[in-house]
């Protein structure tokens, strides 16, 4: 037995179990929380209505009742969940410099966040996947999408994702917690939780690995194949304004994929995770704060069929009224 084993054996007799954790995230600007909490609520808002506007249109207007539609307001849905489970910690935390959370609240939390994240990064795979068939295949597209292989791939995503990581909980749910309590982080972050462990953690934190990586790169892998096809297709479109316009369009889509898969595979694809806590703060915000305000903005609100079927629907209202 290790010096360090021994220690954490003494440690879980002598020391009462850990019953809540103290959350401190920016200890160091702690004297800009008003104003960081004016703009991450703003984030938030901002964020929340997109995603709620794409998740009303697409359910209001029969014309967006497709595939692509489904999987679009969807990904709006998730991206709700996904930053409500995070970011009202968040906001508290800029007003008090601190906040406690009870230890089942604490892995409740880092659940559902890694669940739902989980589920949208699948959801992406899908995605590239879907845009993959419509451009390269579109002949074919209509006899392999449907509403009903949409529905069953969305299922099938979170069904993965469950099943992942209610294994990985329930094993970090045995870990023995002595103290200290303090996670420096703005959520129940699971690296930091498990670091603070006075149990033997090095098979939780291989299996933590593992599933995280194969999460993230299985669904890399299928979305740079599928855009790399994309890509080529366009290349061969006859027209240059043509190119231009679904370049436009793909860069942007790009630009989101980049900043998710590169700030998720800096935080989670490293065997280490003690490596980089601190480090990891910064690049969560970008998942959990940036790419959730970009998202709506660039999958669906610049996309010229929603703003008809929205300025539809305002008609009808104002029609009604």
């Amino acid at each position: 037995m290790t010096v360090r084993d021994t220690e954490r054996t003494v440690g879980v007799k002598n020391e009462s179990t850990v019953q809540e954790f103290v959350l401190e995230a920016f200890p160091a600007a702690q004297h800009l929380g008003g104003l960081l909490f004016l703009v991450h609520l703003l984030a938030y808002l901002v964020s929340i209505m997109g995603n709620t506007v794409i998740i009303l249109i697409t359910w209001a207007d029969h014309r967006l009742q497709t595939p692509m539609y489904v999987l679009l307001s969807t990904f709006s849905f998730c991206e709700c969940c996904f930053i409500t489970t995070v970011i009202p910690k968040l906001l508290s935390i800029f007003l008090s410099g601190r906040q406690t959370i009870p230890f089942p609240a604490c892995l409740t939390q880092a659940f559902f966040f890694l669940f739902i994240g989980a589920g949208i990064f699948f959801l992406m795979a899908v995605m590239s996947l879907d845009r993959y068939l419509a451009i390269c295949k579109p002949l074919h597209y209509a006899s392999i999408m449907n509403l009903r292989v949409s529905f069953l791939l969305v299922f099938l995503c979170y069904f993965l994702s469950f099943i992942f990581f209610t294994g990985l909980m329930l094993r970090v749910s045995q870990l023995s917690f002595c103290g200290p309590n303090i996670i420096s982080h703005f959520f129940c972050d699971l690296g930091s939780l498990i670091h603070l462990s006075c149990s033997d953690t090095s098979s939780v934190e291989m299996y933590f690995f593992f599933v995280t990586s194969f999460v993230i790169l299985l669904s890399l892998i299928v979305t740079i194949t599928a855009y790399s096809n994309i890509v080529i297709t366009i290349l061969r479109l006859p027209s240059a304004k043509e190119r231009q316009k679904a370049f436009s369009t793909c860069s942007s889509h790009l630009i989101v994929l980049s900043l998710t898969y590169g700030s998720c595979v800096f935080i989670y694809v490293k065997p280490k995770q003690v490596d980089r806590l601190d480090s990891n703060k910064e690049a969560a915000l970008v998942n959990t704060v940036v790419t959730p305000v970009l998202n709506p903005v660039i999958y669906t609100l610049r996309n010229k069929q929603v703003h008809q079927a929205l300025r539809d629907t305002l008609s009808r209202v104002r029609w009604q009224k």
